[in-house]
């Protein structure tokens, strides 16, 4: 689609919606209501749901998953807590259409259609993501649910990749006192506990604060990594007036981690052979650490300005600090000795990220034409400055085979850190979207986001400085009811993502533009109690910067197409049966280059997710469920050898079971990794590990 098309498109959305404007709305008193909550307030918190019933993630309108035109999953609070999963790494690995690229220890990268995923929000709020990638383990005490919407998101992501946005909605305050701890025993030494304290503060319930606590102690499976991680999360909420509400909240969290890896295990020797390690086997030496704390802060303020119109705005800062001393293989093991040679690279890494990001929007209904449309208009800000500093000491000796090392290796003294590369890019954009009612059984969700983009500085010596003005991104999709159950959609979608190569007249290159096509069907399935889905998409990236020689010494670059994805996902989620809860995917992918080569070909093409829990009517104290991840064989062509490294196709299975002694006492048992599956958990780079043994955790919690 051609920049003037995608233009006019955004145009007409942007005309839509300005014909039903606020301004439309008759004259009408304003009346002293009570706030009701949006969709980012609906909770799953106390009940057994695999499903929401509405979502905002994918354009702040509040939609039904029918009435989204694009894919939509969630893992629930249910889901969390039936199978433990308390980093959001675990809970990703649950959403279907997404990869959990565990490269390193304390560093992941995800991807969703053949990218990386390099969109975050909380709240709904946009979480700029350097480097496409999350340092540490991200504690999800905090959180009720995790919400993804696959495709280009650019309407409220601004700038980013066309893989998925990942939507944090945190727990907030409740209108009656609850309280609960829990604790959990594991394999590996695994200690875990958990405070989450709620409730009203005065006696008539208008202002209402949480509390919440959690600690992790623990070693794992890989030699000498020991992990260390507390969080502490607090809100309140006031009701100023009748119409008025104001919400202060924060958060804290502290990653430590000692012996974690920096790369990982070679996977090769010098003769191209598999190397084949143990699954407990390590590259950290015992002085390595990785350590990390975070700090985010919010203030939200919600005024009802009729039955039908709400205004909300929110700032929010986060300052988030990393210090680590790493250590990096970079040669492959002796096909005869299994001995490394001296080629490693030994650092320290100190990171210093700051974000301010501000949101205000309206959100409502507009009455024109004889129907009822819902409109949100709004603009945002944000200023990211992320300062890096790399010191780097000399290696003095080879290792030994690393099944036999101990993690005895001469630690360096590398001095203060120098943040030298320092760069700050700012953001801001306005925003519009809405649902337009066109006929009996059509809906169309359209919208449109103007954004300006500035970023100075420089990242180990390349300067980032780049400059983008009035960036249109349009987003499209028609919705046909089949039926009172079921409907077809089709959607466009884009995003776009700034470049700071040159071409050879001296200007950057244009925005790699990203866009998503899908055609669909949804319905509600199950008398109701479950919303099954299947989508056909496509994913393009054009003005993919790509080498074009030299000019006065200077590298330049071109333009051109890049990947290509296209699949197939069928999603299914909710209640099947009485007491019966399920969420389900699978994904077929194809993805190529501009040549229409097989490329990144370490993203398995098949992939199945599925988490289901059963609670007996004859015995609703118990439920039992099972979780099942499924992917096909993955590959990757070799940095430094000929040949390919591959991971054959494999299933993890987990089993939970739990029981409730009383209202207020449940106990629970989990088993992972069932069949004691050996795997790698990533092929992205060079170098892997392998996943988690065989491991069980048990976990007693009280709940008033």
């Amino acid at each position: 689609m051609t920049r003037a098309v995608r233009r006019a498109l955004g145009l007409a959305s942007a005309g839509s919606l300005a014909l039903i404007s606020p301004a439309l709305l008759a004259d009408e008193a304003l009346e002293t209501v009570t706030i009701e909550a949006e969709a980012l307030s609906l909770v799953t918190e106390g009940s057994d749901d695999y499903r929401v019933s509405r979502t905002s993630t994918a354009t702040k309108l509040d939609l039904t998953p029918r009435e989204t035109p694009q894919s939509v999953s969630v893992v629930t609070r249910a889901q969390l807590e039936d199978f433990n999963l308390d980093t959001i790494n675990d809970a990703l690995e649950s959403a279907p259409g997404v990869t959990v690229e565990r490269v390193e220890t304390d560093r992941t990268y995800y991807s969703s259609r053949g990218f990386e995923i390099s969109n975050l929000q909380v709240d709904g709020l946009r979480l700029p993501m350097p480097y496409n990638n999350v340092h540490g383990d991200i504690d999800t005490a905090v959180y009720d649910r995790v919400e993804v919407v696959r495709g280009a998101t650019g309407l409220m992501s601004g700038s980013g990749n066309p893989a998925a946005t990942v939507n944090f909605v945190r727990k907030r305050p409740t209108a009656t006192p609850q309280a609960s701890v829990s604790g959990t025993l594991g394999s590996h030494e695994h200690r875990r506990l958990a405070v989450d304290v709620s409730g009203p503060l005065d006696d008539e319930g208008r202002v209402r604060g949480r509390l919440v606590a959690a600690g992790l102690d623990a070693d794992a499976y890989l030699d000498r990594l020991h992990r260390e991680r507390g969080v502490l999360y607090g809100v309140l909420e006031a009701d100023l007036t009748d119409s008025t509400q104001l919400a202060l909240g924060h958060t804290w969290q502290r990653n430590d981690t000692d012996s974690n890896m920096w790369g990982a295990l070679p996977l090769y020797d010098s003769a191209g052979n598999p190397t084949d390690y143990d699954r407990s086997t390590s590259s950290a030496p015992d002085w390595s650490y990785w350590n990390g704390e975070t700090q985010r802060s919010f203030v939200e303020l919600t005024q009802r300005l009729s039955d039908d119109w709400s205004l909300k705005g929110t700032v929010t800062h986060l300052d988030m600090v990393s210090d680590t001393e790493l250590f990096y293989i970079g040669s492959v093991p002796d096909a005869d000795t299994g001995r490394i040679p001296n080629s490693f690279y030994l650092s320290k890494y100190d990171r210093h990220l700051e974000q301010w990001v501000a949101d205000v929007h309206a959100k409502g209904d507009v009455e024109a034409f004889g129907r009822t449309h819902q409109l949100v208009l709004g603009s945002d800000w944000s200023q990211s400055r992320n300062q890096q500093s790399s010191l780097y000491a000399a290696a003095s000796e080879d290792l030994p085979p690393l099944d036999d090392w101990d993690g005895d290796y001469p630690e360096p003294e590398f001095g203060d850190p120098d943040f030298a590369n320092d760069a700050t890019i700012k953001e801001r954009s306005l925003y519009g979207a809405g649902k337009l009612d066109l006929a009996d059984r059509w809906t169309a969700v359209v919208g449109a986001r103007m954004s300006w983009l500035d970023t100075v500085g420089e990242q180990y010596g390349s300067s980032q400085d780049t400059t983008l003005d009035n960036e249109l991104t349009p987003y499209a999709g028609l919705i046909y009811d089949l039926t009172d159950q079921a409907s077809l959609y089709a959607s466009y979608t884009e995003i776009f993502n700034p470049q700071t190569e040159m071409d050879r007249g001296g200007q950057y290159l244009d925005p790699i533009e990203g866009s998503s096509y899908e055609l669909g069907l949804k319905a509600d399935v199950f008398d109701g109690g479950a919303d099954a889905s299947l989508a056909v998409f496509r994913t393009e990236q054009d003005n993919v910067a790509q080498p074009d020689g030299q000019v006065n010494g200077r590298d330049v670059y071109r333009a051109a197409d890049g990947i290509t994805s296209e699949g197939v996902e069928v999603t299914l989620a909710g209640e099947l049966a009485p007491g019966w809860q399920a969420s389900a995917g699978y994904t077929y992918l194809e993805i190529e280059d501009a040549d229409g080569e097989a490329t990144n070909t370490y993203i398995p093409r098949n992939m199945v997710k599925v988490a289901t829990s059963y609670r007996p009517a004859s015995l609703e104290s118990l439920k039992v469920g099972a979780r099942l991840r499924w992917q096909d064989d993955i590959e990757r062509e070799r940095d430094n050898a000929d040949g390919r490294t591959r991971q054959e196709a494999y299933a993890l299975v987990d089993l939970m079971a739990s029981y409730d002694f009383s209202d207020s006492l449940t106990g629970s048992l989990n088993v992972n990794n069932v069949t004691d599956e050996k795997y790698l958990t990533s092929l992205k780079w060079d170098q892997g590990y392998y996943g988690a043994s065989r491991h069980v955790m048990a976990n007693l919690t009280w709940r008033y």
